[in-house]
């Protein structure tokens, strides 16, 4: 569904993206894991096409994304990081907005849907500004989803959420891929990564450092990163399988970059 082949971007000489290449099969949920500043929401913006790389190629469904841009736009939903929704419109109203500037027929009954997909069909003439954050973010996924895209990109989808409220997203993007939307998420959490992706790949001061299962992830790692600290003796060391933490942290640590690291 999706092929990244060597992007690059630099914003005032200072190289975002260096050479990263990855592919997303339809219907998977993969993942850029990586701290704040390692270039998943630059890779988010040229997938979306709101950023031009400087060089590489993106094919979505076939299409170049820079050639075909409007065709690309018509397949994909994006759950942008900042909630960019009209707060003094209800939730019908924001929805309706974004179903007009798509021109889409039997509106009513695609939104109706769509609310009533994420919960808040109740709330549908509710404004805004009275939702919480993790309303917000259901909103935002509605929106997204009211097109009935192929592709739907979310960049930090729980940033700033409460662990309750973030793990009742976590069920609604199950939900979303369970129907056999490909889903892209980038994000710094740990648990997130591990919890919806089926692919992962750690980005980190522009580089794709590695990427695969979570299982490839742990097979790629040498035996004695999974010893446990507190070992009875050398030679019966008893062993665990690394976590993605300890998988992100061998493989930035490794990286040869200076700047700190980051894992929440």
């Amino acid at each position: 569904m999706i092929q990244v082949e060597s992007l690059c971007k630099a914003y005032k000489n200072t190289i975002v993206l260096d050479d990263i290449s990855f592919r997303v099969n339809a219907g998977e949920v993969y993942g850029l894991l990586g701290v704040n500043g390692a270039g998943k929401t630059t890779t988010m913006k040229i997938l979306t096409t709101l950023a031009r790389p400087d060089s590489g190629r993106v094919l979505i469904d076939g299409k170049d994304i820079v050639r075909h841009r409007s065709h690309i736009r018509s397949i994909i939903g994006l759950v942008p990081q900042e909630r960019n929704l009209d707060r003094e419109l209800s939730a019908w109203e924001n929805l309706a907005i974004q179903g007009l500037l798509y021109r889409m027929p039997h509106l009513p009954a695609a939104i109706e849907r769509q609310l009533k997909a994420v919960g808040l069909w109740n709330e549908r003439h509710q404004p805004v500004v009275q939702f919480s954050g993790g309303q917000q973010r259901r909103l935002l996924i509605a929106r997204a989803l009211l097109c009935e895209p192929q592709v739907l990109f979310m960049d930090e989808p729980s940033i700033g959420l409460d662990p309750q409220v973030r793990h009742q997203l976590w069920q609604t993007v199950r939900d979303i891929a369970a129907q056999g939307i490909t889903v892209v998420l980038t994000t710094h959490y740990m648990e997130e990564a591990q919890s919806l992706c089926s692919r992962i790949g750690i980005l980190h001061a522009g580089k794709l450092l590695a990427q695969g299962s979570l299982a490839q992830l742990q097979a790629s790692l040498e035996p004695s990163h999974s010893q446990e600290p507190h070992r009875p003796h050398p030679d019966h060391a008893p062993t665990r399988k690394p976590s993605l933490e300890d998988i992100f942290l061998h493989f930035t640590r490794q990286s040869h970059t200076k700047e700190p690291c980051y894992v929440p």
